[in-house]
């Protein structure tokens, strides 16, 4: 797809994002009130935990989500000593991320789109995997309705570009019908896999990067990770948009 096609598709999408967010304001605003509250008064402050992410353009953006941690980082395998009880709440259903609503609105995020990723991970990406950063950032997307955390980075990677090359308004729309049963049934919220060749490089992450003040710091050396082609050519989204209901 060309880039003037892909701006203008993103440009409807992005007409969407905003009607749809308004549209059901109704619903998460008062749950925002009322997460921030139970928050505050099972974990103290914090209430958010911050994080410098990169948005669209490789722009990078201050992401919040709700404090699930006790000491308010958020590692790629959390310990689950370290998770608080309403965390693993938020967690499992994803409420966690709710704050984020606020960036759709504020137009750094999508509802659909890429998961936005830390700075030094996209500094490592290749040119084909960075082309992810062409599209706004989700809170849901093609990747995490087909394995979230489960999926090894290589993957995830093959998904996000295949959105970033074809932002279709049918697809936008099947990737949230299908994010619903996917919150539902908790599939792939886990964390991700300890044998995933990214997630291994944790192992050998400094001391430093863990140190208070430094929470953009999960920071794995994605150097030599690459784009693989394991997937069926068609790409991975290919029969995902006749999952969504058709009009009876």
């Amino acid at each position: 797809m060309s880039n003037e096609h892909t701006e203008r598709a993103t440009a409807r999408l992005r007409k969407v994002d905003v009607a749809v967010t308004l549209a059901t304001a109704p619903l998460w605003a008062p749950m925002l009130l009322v997460i921030a509250v139970a928050v505050l008064l099972s974990s103290g402050r914090p209430i958010f935990f911050c994080q410098d992410r990169i948005g669209q353009g490789s722009t990078p953006f201050r992401m919040r989500k709700f404090r699930s941690m006790k000491n308010g980082d958020n590692p790629l395998i959390p310990q689950p000593d370290r998770i608080t009880p309403i965390g693993r709440l938020l967690r499992r259903t994803s409420l966690d991320e709710l704050p984020q609503l606020l960036h759709v609105l504020g137009g750094s995020m999508s509802l659909v789109g890429p998961r936005p990723m830390l700075p030094a991970q996209a500094d490592a990406l290749s040119v084909d995997q960075a082309r992810r950063h062409t599209v706004r950032p989700g809170l849901t997307g093609l990747a995490q309705v087909s394995g979230r955390n489960s999926l090894p980075w290589d993957e995830r990677f093959v998904y996000d570009t295949q959105w970033a090359d074809d932002p279709s308004m049918r697809l936008y729309c099947a990737i949230l019908y299908r994010t619903v049963r996917t919150v539902a049934t908790g599939h792939g919220v886990a964390g991700h896999s300890h044998h995933d060749r990214v997630v291994a490089t944790a192992a050998t992450a400094t001391e430093a990067s863990q140190r208070p003040g430094r929470n953009d710091a999960s920071q794995l050396d994605l150097d030599q990770i690459h784009l693989t082609d394991a997937l069926d050519e068609r790409g991975p989204a290919a029969g995902l948009a006749h999952e969504l209901p058709r009009a009876s």
